[in-house]
């Protein structure tokens, strides 16, 4: 029998919408993985959430000014990207879509390497060995669902995850949209997930909106209910809860790597700006759903919830300063980023010197040099 929306289970929430401490009854499972905070993690749960909007802010403004072909906001979804990925360890593979900016900040990648990718001066982004394999951008929507799928299968073939060290074994967790969820791909990484049991958990954001298209015309019921289909536990969080998103990702995370197969989270959260600055939102979107969304800010909500706990206004303050400061430094850098020479686009085309590249790469050379003095 299909799914209806009559079988969905109640969404994961532990913050209420105005930032009082009230676990739901679906959360009942996921307390225990509060004990793992700490009041640091606390507050770098809220540092990393007010930098990355201003990083974020920054960004667009470059965008703007000429400076980035093209900028991916994430203003909105921050609870969801930070909860998610502080519940990763430092052997797990995070294979990330193209709007992750904080994931990839947490784990170690310097976000100017994500204006030089959108400025186009580089062949990709980054090694993710050296940025805790934090995984390259996909802009291909989806695809990254199948590279992580078939790297959490070579996980299983080396004999890395499910050994019964949690020091060690390792575990993936891919990060695709409401919009992706309606690809093949999607679809076709999580029959290989289900059939292979991979230690993999599928971070569905749900911003609400496939570049101008509703997630209510994408699917007639709760995203997660898809995994069901495909033998893979599904679950719906409150992806504007901080400690919601952390909470059911550990859980997740941890039954990845001890070997108890797959899952797919649904990050309920919602896409403040536009798709891309490439997008004009105001030309679909009803301002009273954006008006209702913003009440919800994930960052206005969990800054309550401290307040509650009694963490000093020194400490928010001190969080804007240097969010601020961030901003400045990440733009200064920006401004000096400059293009690489021309034959960089020869060099890693095969792993040996290739006949062929070299005529090119030499044909290339004797192009430009007819242009100097003059000569046409």
């Amino acid at each position: 029998m299909a799914a209806t929306p009559n079988d969905a289970l109640p969404t994961v929430q532990l913050l209420s919408t105005e930032g009082v401490f009230r676990p739901n009854d679906a959360a009942a499972e996921f307390l225990p993985y509060l004990e793992r905070l700490t009041e640091d993690d606390h507050r770098r749960f809220y540092r990393d959430m007010v930098v990355v909007r201003k990083f974020d802010t920054e960004a667009a403004n470059l965008q703007r000014q000429g400076q980035l072909a093209l900028w991916v906001p994430s203003h909105g979804q921050e609870a969801a990207q930070v909860g998610s990925a502080y519940a990763t360890r430092p052997q797990d593979h995070v294979f990330p879509s193209y709007r992750e900016h904080v994931v990839g900040m947490i784990r170690g990648l310097d976000p100017v390497d994500i204006l030089r990718m959108l400025r186009g001066v580089t062949l990709g982004g980054w090694n993710p060995e050296d940025h805790g394999n934090f995984h390259l951008y996909t802009l291909v929507l989806a695809s990254q669902t199948l590279h992580a799928t078939g790297y959490a299968m070579g996980m299983q073939l080396d004999g890395s995850t499910a050994t019964g060290n949690p020091e060690t074994d390792q575990a993936v967790i891919v990060y695709y949209g409401d919009g992706a969820s309606s690809q093949g791909d999607a679809n076709e990484a999580l029959v290989f997930a289900a059939s292979y049991q991979t230690p993999q958990v599928f971070f569905l954001q749900n911003n609400h909106w496939a570049i101008s298209v509703p997630v209510t015309r994408q699917s007639r019921t709760p995203l997660y209910l898809r995994a069901g289909g495909f033998g893979i536990p599904g679950i719906q969080v409150d992806g504007n809860d901080v400690l919601a998103s952390y909470a059911v990702t550990a859980k997740s995370m941890d039954d990845a790597r001890a070997g108890r197969g797959p899952a797919l989270i649904e990050a309920l959260t919602y896409r403040v700006g536009a798709h891309t600055t490439a997008d004009d939102p105001t030309k679909y979107r009803d301002p009273d759903e954006l008006a209702r969304w913003v009440a919800r800010d994930p960052i206005a909500r969990f800054r309550t919830y401290l307040q509650g706990l009694g963490v000093e206004q020194e400490f928010l303050d001190s969080v804007d300063e240097e969010a601020a400061d961030y901003a400045s430094d990440v733009r200064r850098r920006a401004l000096e980023i400059r293009a690489p020479e021309r034959s960089i686009i020869f060099d890693n085309v095969y792993a040996e010197p290739h006949p062929l590249i070299t005529e090119q790469k030499t044909w290339l050379e004797r192009y430009e040099a007819s242009f100097e003095g003059g000569q046409a």
